[in-house]
């Protein structure tokens, strides 16, 4: 993949983690974008990147530049995209896709319009043991599903002391634990079951109103580590939790739990999933098992091992059983699909990355979690 150039925009938390997944898979990186030219300099040399680039104009026209990977905060999602399958790049962006579901909607018409890839990092579901659940459920080795239930919670907001932009609606969207995290959980159990979300019922909570906003912003996660002297106080909007019951097209019922303030939960994804067959559980904090559940015999701990995975499951486990993979690998196994994706060239085929209509997806669910609350009741789909 060494002939294909790669630039990256966004230099906060997870832009650097883009470079260093593109960079395990040989994809050239050609440079980085910075909030300004200061911010570009500084990760251009702490990453050993040749380019900091001054704006987005200049990484479009850079000719060594085929795909872009955007990491900028939400508000600015739609119109990188746009700009960047306009001047012919393949994209490949965080979530969300865009502000709305009017945004994302025309991203996906303007995505199916050109010969391009076109994707957003829902990288959870490039564990092994994710594709590992999703061929069971697809094999019938589970059944039919009853039940989806789980949650994802976090502590780094704990305290109202803890503040950075994703808490502003003008910068990530009112949504925010749910369309930040939960996101990954609902993109996660429709990829393992196929399931389409019917109806949904939602409740939110803001457990800080008040934030105090250190007088020089901080990067994500860093506010554990250190809290400035000199605060303002905010008000805050986005939801610090939130619960969702679904009811999912043929049946099934599933429920999510999202927290970005439960202590001692540093970024734990988890889900139940009860079949007719049996059952499933997974934990991102413990990411190399799969517990299944059985009625009628001893219940079994899957480890990840390539040797004992399905065939779907295997190109995802880089690594032999007892060589745990954790969060970074799944970074560079949905890039690697990706890429080889642009690689193969046929852009009518069916991609496995997760894709513009997967990032549409979610942000109206989410529209429709915010429309619930607000309505205290069932929203139909």
């Amino acid at each position: 993949m060494h002939t294909i150039g790669a630039a990256v925009l966004g230099a906060g938390f997870i832009g650097p983690v883009h470079v260093e997944a593109l960079r395990r898979l040989g994809v050239t990186v050609t440079g980085i974008l910075g909030v300004n030219e200061e911010e570009s300099e500084q990760a251009a040399q702490a990453l050993h990147l040749p380019k900091a680039y001054g704006n987005l104009d200049e990484v479009l026209s850079d000719v060594e530049v085929d795909s872009v990977h955007i990491a900028v905060p939400n508000r600015l999602h739609y119109e990188f995209a746009g700009k960047a399958l306009e001047a012919g790049k393949h994209v490949m962006c965080e979530k969300p896709l865009a502000m709305s579901s009017g945004e994302t909607a025309e991203l996906v018409k303007l995505a199916a319009g050109k010969d391009l890839a076109a994707g957003v990092n829902y990288n959870m579901r490039s564990y092994p043991l994710a594709r590992q659940a999703a061929e069971m459920v697809r094999s019938g080795d589970v059944g039919e599903i009853y039940s989806v239930c789980g949650s994802y919670v976090q502590d780094w907001l704990l305290y109202d002391t803890d503040y950075n932009w994703r808490v502003l609606a003008e910068e990530g969207g009112e949504l925010r634990a749910v369309a930040d995290v939960g996101t990954h959980w609902m993109d996660l159990i429709h990829m393992i079951t196929g399931l389409e979300v019917e109806a949904l019922c939602a409740e939110l909570h803001t457990v800080h109103p008040i934030r105090k906003r250190p007088t020089g912003e901080v990067d994500t996660f860093s506010g554990k580590k250190k809290k400035e002297a000199a605060t303002e106080e905010i008000e805050i909007t986005t939801d610090d939790y939130g619960c969702i019951m679904f009811r999912f097209k043929g049946g099934a019922r599933g429920c999510l739990w999202v927290s970005q303030t439960t202590a001692g939960r540093k970024n734990c994804l988890r889900y139940e999933l009860a079949g007719s067959r049996c059952a499933l559980e997974w934990n991102s904090e413990k990411p190399n098992e799969l517990w299944i559940g059985h009625r009628d015999e001893p219940n079994e701990s899957l480890l990840r091992d390539p040797a004992l995975l399905s065939d779907a499951a295997v190109p995802f486990a880089a690594f032999p059983g007892g060589h745990n993979e954790g969060y970074p690998d799944t970074f560079k196994q949905c890039f690697r699909e990706f890429y080889e994706y642009v690689q193969a060239g046929d852009f009518s085929a069916p991609e496995g990355f997760p894709t513009f209509e997967d990032g549409h997806r979610e942000v109206v669910l989410c529209e429709a979690i915010l429309h619930s609350h607000g309505e205290g009741g069932w929203v139909e789909l």
